[in-house]
């Protein structure tokens, strides 16, 4: 006699039959590639609601069940200032997960929300610092971010045309202000549209846009609105069309940047120029620009 699966497992199912090759596959190579967990990390998993934070928390769960390599997990949900709805839908779709999560309130959204200069800037900064706070005060050596792949190059375009840098988004980093955490991004090498796929395939809904900011962007009828990231978003979309490996040509150009053919570039924070080094004993040829 079939044993029925219940929702939660179904869902699982979906990301290790159906999803493999588009969610599970992806995730695994970039935990793996980038050394993003080691024996006896004490993760928080940062959980804000939306689609790639909670898959990010189921994945880390099921990985967690299965690997050689012994380690702990605390789902963390921040909450910043949502409405009844918003917090309710998280909590909702974490239950439907059976995720068990650990939720802490701030003030984040009336601070940012009453400050007339880059409040997104400073609510991100503040959102991050309560992160690694409560992380810290949990035990917990890393937080979990839920940037996926389109994240990654978004941002590499999004520093060229705006931020006139080049600057990508790493798959790790250590905190400078919190000595000894570290910040991992384990869906680095998943798509968006995967997450989105495997999202509508289990009838899952989570928050969209919680920030009175940025809604007007996620509403509009172009999809683009105000938001320079969601600019980007559409533009890369529509180079797709003549180009279906645009994304994965700028995602690869991360990994064997030739800093012999730039004339400058920045390291721990100080400027350099090529003319540091253009007449020592190994010189730059023309065959590297090719």
């Amino acid at each position: 006699m079939r044993t029925e699966l219940s929702p939660c497992q179904m869902i699982e199912r979906s990301i290790t039959k159906k999803y493999r090759k588009e969610l599970w596959n992806p995730f695994v190579e970039a935990v793996k590639r980038y050394g993003l967990i080691q024996e006896g990390d004490r993760i928080a998993v940062c959980i804000s609601g939306g689609k790639d934070s909670m898959l990010m928390a189921k994945l880390m769960q099921m990985l967690k069940r299965i690997t050689e390599v012994p380690f702990e997990l605390t789902f963390l949900v921040m909450d910043p200032g949502y409405n009844e709805e918003n917090r309710k839908k998280a909590e909702d779709n974490a239950k439907l997960l059976e995720i068990p999560i650990t939720v802490f309130e701030t003030n984040i959204f009336n601070v940012a929300y009453n400050t007339k200069k880059s409040p997104c800037f400073l609510c991100a900064k503040m959102r991050r610092g309560h992160l690694y706070n409560k992380a810290k005060e949990l035990g917990c050596n890393k937080i979990a971010l839920g940037h996926h792949f389109n994240d990654v190059i978004e941002t590499t375009v999004m520093g060229m045309f705006y931020s006139s840098q080049l600057q990508a988004m790493i798959p790790k980093l250590h905190s400078r202000h919190f000595e000894g955490m570290e910040l991992i991004r384990p869906l680095y090498c998943v798509r968006e549209e995967d997450i989105l796929a495997w999202a509508e395939y289990n009838g899952l809904q989570f928050i969209r846009c919680a920030c009175r900011f940025t809604e007007n962007s996620a509403n509009s009828h172009d999809g683009i609105g105000d938001s320079k990231r969601q600019e980007i978003k559409m533009l890369i979309k529509e180079l797709r069309k003549n180009n279906s490996y645009i994304e994965k040509s700028i995602f690869n150009s991360l990994h064997t940047l030739n800093l012999n053919t730039f004339p400058g570039y920045k390291e721990n924070g100080v400027l350099h120029s090529f003319l540091e080094k253009y007449d020592e004993d190994v010189p730059n040829f023309e065959d590297d620009e090719k």
